[in-house]
């Protein structure tokens, strides 16, 4: 649920940002910077969460970071719900901001604390596939998000007055985005209570004072304790309890020092690399979705011909269509594959096949995809396998693989690590695609409603060479770890 929570606070931004665009800039464009920023923050937000509480995870305890993340989260999206000013937009786009930026902190922890849980948790002939089905809740996330947007929107046009809003919006309007991101806290409240209850890893158990946390073979009796709460196991044998015999002492290298970079460097490099390269295609695509649609409607998603709601409704439908379609198959499938298949296969695979559909999409788009009415269904499939193939790949194996690949005493620090890289190629990639694709009138900076054709042809071919780029970093840098030890 904290991965579902996750994908329903990030993903929901793009319907909100269309009904903002109509309640406090009376559907004109928001200006690209705005717009920019208004994406940027929470994944700002996320990669410092990624960084600061996968440290936390490793030093203090998976546990007790794992419940603050989700109370952070829980306030946060009640504190979006909240933003103040409800006439001056600049308050409202600045207050908004700030409570992003901290929901994304907390969606930052739940990301390497997550995956780490579910790894030490598993058994390692069916990790994979556990850690998979955790992170296939984002693809729910996402489709409930555009789900409960339709029915806002859809609610608040029957009852609230506003069915017949084509100029400017009404006044109840301001309430409706407010009520989605307040919904998005109901998620993570509901499992507050069984995630604080939740019992310490075993690989991560208290010692002394003065290093924080201990790998399960320095604490055999502390370990069977905690084991004793997650297995079917009613007694621990006194064997077991007794005073241990005296451990191996732990290694002795620190964080970035010079033994782990010649131990764990290359993995790092791989693991971060790879997640800035998938998440600059994911995130962009799916922020971007109605853009990159746009072209294609007969409907432009003007104040001048729908109302509020039916230009937010449309957005959040054509998410709703690709996730149902595309995204949560290629999770599922990943789930089914990733332990007879392997990491690095379906990662490549996934790389090679977006790779190949950006190619053809970008290079004929300028004299066959936007050109020839008969062929608008045909791209939108094509589109849509783009998001089948990356959680058939890549997005799903860089959040397994560091939670497999780095020691128990790491292992949280460094999945942070390769997360906050993964954060910022989404921040590159959504920001990036604004600006190459904005219209310049008269000096004026708007977003454009029918993006210029050279320049989405230019952007795709741009989102296939890094697609070949990840296939080339996972295959000449990326371990495999399927039915790999987490003690290794």
């Amino acid at each position: 649920m904290g991965l579902f929570t996750d994908a329903y606070d990030l993903f929901c931004i793009a319907p909100i940002m269309k009904m903002i665009s109509h309640i406090y800039y009376h559907g004109d464009s928001i200006s690209t910077p705005v717009l920019s920023i208004s994406y940027a923050i929470a994944l700002l937000g996320t990669a410092t969460g990624q960084l600061v509480f996968g440290y936390l995870g490793d030093r203090v305890g998976r546990r007790r970071v794992y419940g603050l993340c989700l109370i952070i989260m829980i306030l946060s999206s009640f504190g979006c719900g909240f933003s103040v000013c409800t006439s001056r937009r600049s308050c409202v786009m600045v207050s908004l901001g700030f409570f992003r930026f901290i929901l994304g902190l907390g969606i930052g922890g739940d990301y390497p604390l997550s995956a780490t849980i579910m790894s030490e948790f598993s058994n390692k002939r069916t990790r994979g596939a556990f850690i998979a089905a955790v992170f296939s809740m984002q693809g729910s996330g996402i489709l409930v998000s555009s789900a409960v947007t339709m029915a806002v929107c859809v609610a608040f046009k029957n009852f609230g007055g506003g069915s017949k809003a084509d100029g400017e919006a009404p006044v109840v309007a301001d309430v409706a985005w407010r009520l989605i991101l307040m919904i998005g806290a109901l998620p993570a409240a509901l499992t507050l209570y069984w995630r604080m209850l939740m019992p310490e890893t075993a690989s991560t158990l208290p010692m002394h004072a003065d290093t924080q946390h201990l790998h399960v073979e320095n604490n055999i009796v502390q370990a069977a304790k905690e084991m004793q709460k997650v297995m079917s196991i009613s007694n621990i044998s006194d064997e077991t309890t007794t005073e241990p015999p005296s451990p191996s002492p732990p290694p002795t290298y620190k964080l970035f020092s010079i033994r782990f970079l010649r131990l764990h460097g290359r993995d790092l490099f791989a693991a971060s690399a790879n997640w800035f390269l998938v998440d600059v295609v994911f995130y962009t695509s799916n922020f971007l979705l109605s853009h990159i649609f746009s072209s294609y409607s007969h409907k432009p998603s003007s104040s001048a011909t729908t109302n509020v709601y039916d230009a937010t409704f449309e957005v959040a439908k054509l998410g709703a269509i690709v996730a149902a379609c595309s995204t949560i198959p290629g999770y599922w499938f990943t789930v089914f594959f990733i332990d007879k298949v392997g990491r690095v296969r379906i990662q490549i695979m996934g790389f090679f096949f977006m790779a190949v559909i950006f190619l053809a999409a970008g290079i004929p788009y300028g004299w066959y995809w936007s050109k020839h009415e008969q062929t608008k269904k045909g791209f939108m499939v094509l589109y849509g396998l783009v998001f089948f193939f990356c959680n058939f790949g890549p997005n799903t194996t860089t959040f397994i693989i560091p939670a497999e690949l780095f020691p128990a005493r790491f292992r949280s620090t460094c999945h942070g690590i390769s997360g906050a890289a993964g954060k910022l190629g989404a921040i590159v990639g959504t920001v990036g695609f604004l600006w190459a694709t904005k219209k310049v009138e008269d000096g004026d900076d708007m977003n454009q409603v029918y993006p210029d054709v050279n320049r989405m042809r230019t952007a795709f071919l741009i989102l296939g060479g890094v697609c070949i780029a990840g296939m080339f970093v996972t295959y000449f840098f990326t371990k495999e770890t399927m039915g790999r030890s987490l003690e290794v």
